[in-house]
């Protein structure tokens, strides 16, 4: 079948404006930080949180910068997917460290039990209510082989973490091993979900210690869905993060498009097919075309891909077809 190519060519009739501009960002986590600080200037300048979105390919590509918002209190609604802490199987792993960190976290324990196959809701409170009681002191991870199997195999795993020479990364690589059969057994659609438990290990990368991971994600901890979250009034402002699909139709003041990055967008996927990187390529164009006033195009280098074990750091190919109506910047290693 012979392929047609329709040609678009954009114009505007408005004058002026600023040039929309790519940046290229040496680590993720900075390209985060990148648009907290001009969405900070830009509500600084006027311009409201609901006229600035967040556009990116797959819903993951969000999670970094939802806890650069949470830490710079810059609420947000978030469409095409769930928020980095509203995801059921982010809340499994992040059970693991509240149990490690704090042994009388009740709900924590709770959770990661009812995981454990054969594990029902007598067996869990029996097991909470003897650690709560009677052996929450050192002595209680050398003193477990009266439970079940399978129970003492989850505590293993929890004696292991907790030792305090281990980076946060390394142990939730330890939990991932550990949890990834429940992963497979408790989800259908676990690929699709396992791009997100490897977005959080290499978030966990950058911290020291669990228990300041733990504090930038408890803050504004969501109750509800995105879908159920509605303005009640002009005073409520909501910075909005969407996939480009969710974005079609829409136009905003300013709009950051992140991780137009090789293997992120496009997707390391879309390359196997002519068909996948044409639709790639109208997104894209979706993309670019939803800015009014400012678009900021951003990626980071240096990104490591767990599934194909792979280093990103070449810009997305259709950056190339930008150049001549964007300028450059690069942010450089803070010091």
């Amino acid at each position: 079948m012979q392929r047609h190519k329709f040609q678009k060519e954009l114009y505007t009739n408005k004058g002026g404006g600023s040039i929309p501009s790519i940046t290229m960002a040496a680590t993720e986590n900075m390209q985060s930080k990148f648009v907290v600080q001009r969405v900070l200037e830009l509500r600084e300048e006027g311009v409201a949180l609901n006229n600035i979105a967040v556009l990116f390919r797959s819903s993951f590509h969000s999670f970094d910068l939802e806890i650069e918002l949470n830490k710079a209190e810059i609420p947000y609604v978030k469409f095409g997917g769930f928020k980095f802490m509203e995801t059921a199987h982010i809340k499994d792993i992040v059970a693991y460290l509240k149990v490690m960190e704090n042994p009388r976290d009740v709900v924590a324990w709770n959770r990661i039990m009812l995981l454990v196959d054969g594990v029902g809701p007598r067996t869990a409170e029996t097991a909470i209510g003897d650690i709560l009681q009677y052996k929450i002191n050192g002595s209680f991870w050398s003193s477990f082989n009266n439970y079940p199997e399978k129970l003492t195999d989850l505590f293993d795993i929890i004696k292991k973490i907790a030792s305090g020479d281990i980076p946060p990364a390394d142990k939730v690589g330890i939990i991932l091993h550990y949890y990834t059969p429940q992963f497979k057994q408790k989800y259908d659609d676990y690929r699709k979900r396992q791009k997100d438990l490897e977005m959080f290990q290499t978030i966990c990368e950058r911290y020291k210690s669990v228990d300041t991971l733990l504090s930038d994600m408890a803050l504004e901890l969501p109750n509800e869905s995105v879908s159920e979250i509605t303005p009640t009034g002009s005073e409520d402002e909501f910075l909005i993060l969407s996939t480009i699909h969710s974005a079609k139709g829409l136009e905003w003041h300013t709009v950051f498009i992140i991780y137009c990055l090789e293997g992120r967008f496009p997707s390391s996927r879309s390359a196997e097919s002519v068909e996948d990187m044409d639709e790639e390529r109208r997104l894209m164009y979706v993309a670019c075309t939803r800015a009014q006033e400012n678009l900021y195009i951003t990626y980071p280098i240096n990104v490591y891909e767990r599934e194909s074990g792979l280093i990103l750091a070449k810009p997305s190919r259709f950056l190339e077809d930008l150049d001549t109506f964007t300028e450059r910047w690069i942010l450089d290693e803070e010091e």
